[in-house]
């Protein structure tokens, strides 16, 4: 008989767990948590991180680790079943049901549910009773997906576990409850209000701490592989170590999407040969056409109004004073989508930054006929030129009547000349696409066929004149230019977007110049 263990693999759904998959321990990832304490000190807490960075994971693990000891008896406990079940009457049984399930699924006493009990006592009810049956050791209660509860449901859960913090104690009611989810608690009370900020004393003012769970650092990175390296021998290059950082910015799920693909798709499962950054790049490819549920959900998100009020300023690169500081940029920050990158708002990482624009360009480029027109030279270099003749030509014609069917109105036009790109190469080469708040521009950057091209787009505004949008767009060429080659051709597309009275007719608005060696298009 074989004994030889099976390999473990890199995880991507659901939570991990050490005999199948590759993990670090997800504990040391936290920040702001001082778990003992919140035992001995018998302290409810928040622990608020996006979806899919491992805080199933972590929940447990811990409480694993916390019913191998003596020192309580801990239970993790979803309530996702109550999703969109804004009434308590509903709700209550259900979480109750939860509760009893999951003590069964971890092998713990099982309490009693009373469902002729008033649904507003239910829960504090059952939680009583739980208490009651794992003493004379105190209950710790980790809720899982808290941030699924609205309405009337998400305020009773609240003040029932509110209602027994006073009296809790071993055999009394739980010492310890996290509340595990997106977002942080003071924002589930907002959204249960219609939007209106708690005040001091609603519902949930016993909170101690509000944790978070941090991305992996490139050391993370490294120490994750090296566990498939201890067990198979495999190896991985630092080149491409760095580029999975580099794509991810070390988020959880991305990282272990990223190597999962490279050594269970791109190479065979059990080869030892040397993942190299050509096969993490594939990887890289082949996870964002997929269009994983992951990237998917994030993408929903964008046409909601708060959403895509933060994602919209970052795309187009224009100044928000305000843009940090409001309700839907933390929304934002709690769904993983944005980040602030030394102050500034920017999309959390470039795998993010390529799933919004070929979301938010697929109908446009659907749209777009296939060119008939040759766009490829003979050394297989691109007809740049011919390229961006044509999408002037195509923004003459379209602009205006495409504009008014999309939500993003300031982006159209980044929008829409990304989807003609996209569409001419039809998934050859490759668009790198830089954007930030308050740096009023984008870049573009085509590879394709080992040749590099620059794309600088430019909003002309009421409030700005053309020189200066002018000038400031070659500046930031000048500067892009640095990171590749001083000769790289470049294309400075400068789109107006004053009133109607303030712009000039089409003739006249469908411009070329060259400004040295850089191509200045006007649109």
């Amino acid at each position: 008989m074989n004994s030889k263990r099976a390999l473990r693999f890199f995880n991507t759904t659901g939570p991990c767990n050490p005999d199948d998959h590759y993990m670090l321990p997800p504990e040391n990832r936290l920040v702001g948590a001082q778990l003992r304490r919140y035992i001995s000190d018998k302290l409810y807490w928040v622990l608020h991180a996006p979806r899919q960075t491992g805080k199933t994971t972590f929940l447990q693990s811990w409480m694993r680790e916390i019913n191998a000891g003596d020192e309580a008896i801990a239970c993790y406990v979803s309530v996702e079943r109550c999703q969109g079940v804004k009434e308590a009457v509903h709700a209550m049984p259900a979480i109750c049901s939860s509760i009893r399930e999951s003590a069964q699924i971890f092998e713990l006493p099982i309490p009693e549910v009373d469902l002729t009990v008033d649904p507003y006592s239910m829960l504090n009810n059952i939680l009583l009773n739980w208490s009651q049956l794992v003493a004379p050791k105190p209950l710790v209660v980790l809720f899982d997906e808290v941030d699924v509860l609205e309405g009337d449901t998400m305020i009773s859960f609240l003040r029932q576990l509110r209602g027994g913090f006073a009296s809790r104690g071993t055999g009394k009611f739980p010492v310890s409850i996290a509340l595990v989810g997106m977002r942080d608690l003071k924002d589930y009370i907002t959204a249960s209000k219609d939007g209106v900020a708690p005040n001091p004393g609603s519902p949930f003012n016993i909170k101690a701490d509000s944790a978070s769970l941090s991305n992996f650092q490139k050391e993370d990175i490294t120490m994750l592989f090296a566990q498939r390296t201890a067990e198979n021998g495999q190896l991985i290059t630092r080149e491409a170590l760095d580029y999975v950082y580099e794509q991810s910015k070390g988020q959880p799920w991305i990282v272990n999407n990223l190597l999962m693909r490279a050594t269970m798709r791109i190479l065979e499962f059990e080869s030892t040969e040397t993942v190299t950054l050509t096969h993490v790049e594939e990887a890289c490819q082949q996870m964002i056409l997929a269009r994983e549920t992951h990237l998917d959900a994030l993408a929903y998100r964008l046409r909601e109004p708060g959403v895509r009020g933060v994602v919209e300023p970052i795309l187009t690169g224009e100044s928000d004073p305000g843009l940090a500081e409001s309700n839907a940029f933390r929304l934002c920050m709690d769904l993983g989508l944005v980040a602030l990158e030394r102050g500034t708002p920017v999309i959390a990482n470039p795998i993010y930054r390529e799933v919004i624009a070929r979301h938010l360009t697929f109908g446009q480029q659907a749209a777009i006929p296939e060119p008939e027109w040759i766009w490829e030279n003979p050394d297989g270099s691109l007809d740049m030129h011919r390229i961006m003749k044509e999408f002037q030509s195509f923004w003459r014609q379209h602009a205006d009547l495409w504009e008014v069917k999309t939500d993003y109105t300031e982006a159209f036009p980044h929008l829409l000349l990304m989807a003609f790109l996209q569409r001419v190469l039809n998934g050859g080469g490759r668009v790198e696409r830089e954007y930030a708040a308050g740096r009023g521009r984008m870049d573009l950057c085509i590879e394709y066929n080992n040749y590099r091209y620059i794309i600088e787009i430019k909003l002309l505004h009421w409030y700005q004149t053309p020189d200066a949008v002018r000038e400031k767009g070659l500046e930031q060429i000048r500067r892009y230019r640095e990171k590749f080659a001083p000769d790289t051709p470049a294309f400075l597309v400068i789109f107006d977007r004053r009133n109607k009275e303030d712009k000039k007719p089409w003739d006249e608005r469908i411009t070329w110049e060259l400004d040295g060696d850089v191509n200045v298009l006007g649109c």
